[in-house]
C-alpha cells in the first residue's frame, strides 16, 4: 500500500492564478525575508548582552490628567524658571536579560537613534536624537510606530528624577547602570506608556548615512520650506521647496530627518522621519535595488555593525525576519505625540532655562491603545482553544518518523488530520530521532504552540529555519519520546 494513498482523500482549495504583478512583488518580499535572515544572523552573532550559541563572524563591530511631578511655570513670553527637585543617587537595578519571545504575542521595539557629538565634544554619553516605539502583532500581521518627542518631560527611572526623555540613554550610560544607556532609556519609555518594551536596537548617524548612501537616493513630499544642515562642518547647507517629490541622497536624508527648523518643531520632525522610514522601505522593496543590496551584503555587515546594537536574541531576529514579509504598509499604523498631547512649561536644566513639554496623559493613552491594540489587549495572545487556532491557521504540515516504526507515519499523518491539522507530507526520516522536534519554516505560531501544549514538546526541540521556498510551513520529526502516544 502506498503510504502517502491516504493524502489522496484531503481536499485542497484550487490555487488562485496570480497577477505577473503578484509575482514579482512577492518574489521581492521573500528575498528580502531571505535578506533579512542573513543580517540578523551576522548582526546578532556580534551582540554580547544575551548570551548565543556559536562563533562570532570573523569580522564583527567593534491615573488620570497631567504626569505627577514637580510644578512647572506655564509658558509665556517672559517665563519664570523654577527649581528642579534635587536628584536622588541612582540606584542600579538588577540585570535583567530579555526574556525569550514566544513568537505568538505582540512583541515592542525601541528604536534609538544617537547623537555621539555629545562624546566627541567631552559633553558626556551621547543623548538620544530619536526615539520610536515600534510594535509587531503576529496576530493579526500588523505593526505600528510610535514617535516620542526627545524634549518630553518624564521621570527617569532608578532615582535619576526629572528631566527629558531624550537624558535617559545618557544617564544610563554615564552611571554604568546594567543595561546602560538602551536599559534606562527602554524602562522610561515603558514607565511613560504603560506598555513593555522588549528589545531595543541603536543606530548612530554615521552608520545611518552611510546605510543610506548604500541604497541610494529616496524620494520625499516636504511640505514647507526647510533648509537642511549637515552633521558636522564642511558642507554647504540645501535648501528644499514644496511643490511634490524631492529627490534625498546621502546626508541629506538625515538633515531632513533631524531639522526641527519648522513650524511645528519636534511634531514636524517626528513625521519626516516616518517618512524617512517608509521611503527607506519602498527603497529597500524596488527590484533595481535588492540585487546589488544582496551583493554588498558582506561588504554592509563589515562597515555598519560598530553603528547598529541591539539586545535582541538571535531566534528572535530569525522569527520577525520570517514575519515581517506577511504584513504590508496598510497594516502599519503611525502615531505621535504631538502638540495637542502636551503643555509647553519652562524649567532650569543644567543651570539654563530651558523649555520642555509636559504630557497629557489621558490623550497620551489614546494614542498608545490606537497603536499599540489591534481589538484586544495591548499584549494579546488570541483568545480560543489551541485546536482551534491550530485549525483556523491552516500551516503546511510535514510528518516524518524517525523511529523506523512501521506504519508509524501513515498512523501519524491520519491522527493529525483528525485533530483539523492540514497534513500535506508524511515518510520516513533519514535518521533515528530519540526525542520529537519541529523545524518552523513559516511563522504559523499556533500550529507550533498546539503541538507543544498537546504533547509536551519543549521549546528546546523547536528550531526555526525560515525558508520561503519550502512546500511545509512547520515540520514534525517523530522521535521514540512521542512513538507509543500516536493511535
Amino acid at each position: 500500500m502506498n503510504r502517502f494513498e491516504f493524502l489522496k482523500k484531503i481536499k485542497l482549495p484550487k490555487p488562485k492564478i496570480p497577477s505577473v504583478g503578484r509575482i514579482i512583488f512577492f518574489a521581492v518580499v521573500i528575498g528580502l525575508s531571505a535578506a533579512t535572515f542573513v543580517f540578523a544572523r551576522n548582526f546578532t552573532a556580534c551582540w554580547n548582552l544575551t548570551g548565543l550559541p556559536g562563533m562570532m563572524p570573523a569580522s564583527c563591530g567593534g491615573s488620570t490628567g497631567l504626569l505627577t511631578g514637580p510644578d512647572l511655570t506655564s509658558a509665556t513670553q517672559q517665563p519664570g524658571v523654577v527649581d528642579l527637585p534635587p536628584t536622588p543617587a541612582p540606584v542600579a537595578p538588577g540585570v535583567e536579560l530579555p526574556p525569550a519571545w514566544d513568537g505568538g504575542s505582540r512583541i515592542n521595539i525601541l528604536f534609538i537613534g544617537l547623537d555621539f557629538r555629545d562624546w566627541q565634544a567631552n559633553e558626556g554619553p551621547p543623548r538620544s536624537d530619536t526615539m520610536i516605539l515600534f510594535t509587531i502583532d503576529p496576530v493579526t500581521k500588523s505593526a505600528g510606530m510610535l514617535s516620542i518627542p526627545r524634549d518630553l518631560w518624564v521621570n527617569i527611572p532608578e532615582g535619576f528624577g526629572y528631566s527629558r526623555i531624550n537624558t535617559a540613554y545618557s544617564s544610563g550610560e554615564g552611571a554604568k547602570l546594567p543595561g546602560g544607556g538602551p536599559g534606562l532609556a527602554m524602562k522610561t519609555v515603558s514607565q511613560l506608556l504603560g506598555v513593555p518594551v522588549h528589545y531595543y536596537a541603536q543606530v548612530d548617524f554615521n552608520t545611518f548615512t552611510e546605510l543610506v548612501n548604500r541604497l541610494g537616493c529616496i524620494y520625499v513630499v516636504p511640505e514647507e520650506i526647510l533648509v537642511l544642515d549637515p552633521v558636522g562642518p564642511g558642507t554647504d547647507h540645501v535648501v528644499i521647496t514644496p511643490g511634490g517629490e524631492r529627490k534625498l541622497c546621502g546626508w541629506k536624508v538625515l538633515a531632513y530627518a533631524r531639522t526641527r527648523k519648522s513650524e511645528g518643531g519636534d511634531m514636524d520632525r517626528a513625521r519626516r522621519q516616518q517618512q524617512v522610514i517608509f521611503a527607506l522601505q519602498q527603497k529597500i522593496f524596488d527590484p533595481e535595488v535588492f540585487p546589488s543590496l544582496i551583493a554588498q551584503a558582506p561588504e554592509m555587515y563589515s562597515e555598519l555593525s560598530s553603528g547598529i546594537h541591539t539586545n535582541m536574541p538571535l531566534d528572535t531576529a530569525i522569527k520577525l525576519a520570517i514575519l515581517g514579509k506577511d504584513i504590508t504598509r496598510e497594516s502599519i499604523k503611525t502615531g505621535i505625540i504631538g502638540t495637542d498631547m502636551v503643555t509647553f512649561e519652562n524649567t532650569v536644566l543644567g543651570g539654563q532655562a530651558a523649555s520642555v513639554m509636559k504630557p497629557i496623559m489621558d490623550k497620551v493613552r489614546v494614542l498608545r491603545d490606537e497603536i499599540f491594540t489591534s481589538g484586544g489587549p495591548t499584549s494579546p495572545m488570541a483568545q480560543g482553544e489551541p485546536a482551534t487556532l491550530m485549525r483556523d491557521e491552516e500551516a503546511r504540515v510535514r510528518i516524518v518518523d524517525g523511529t523506523f516504526t512501521a506504519g508509524l507515519d501513515q498512523r501519524a499523518g491520519t491522527f493529525f488530520q483528525s485533530q483539523g491539522m492540514n497534513v500535506t507530507e508524511v515518510g520516513p526520516a533519514s535518521e533515528v530521532y530519540s526525542s520529537t522536534f519541529i523545524i518552523v519554516y513559516g511563522p504559523k505560531v499556533y500550529t507550533v504552540k498546539y503541538l507543544q501544549a498537546v504533547f509536551g514538546i519543549p521549546a528546546s526541540n523547536i528550531r526555526f529555519s525560515p525558508d520561503p521556498a519550502s512546500t511545509v510551513d512547520i515540520e514534525i520529526r517523530l522521535g521514540a519520546d512521542l512513538a507509543g502516544s500516536i493511535p
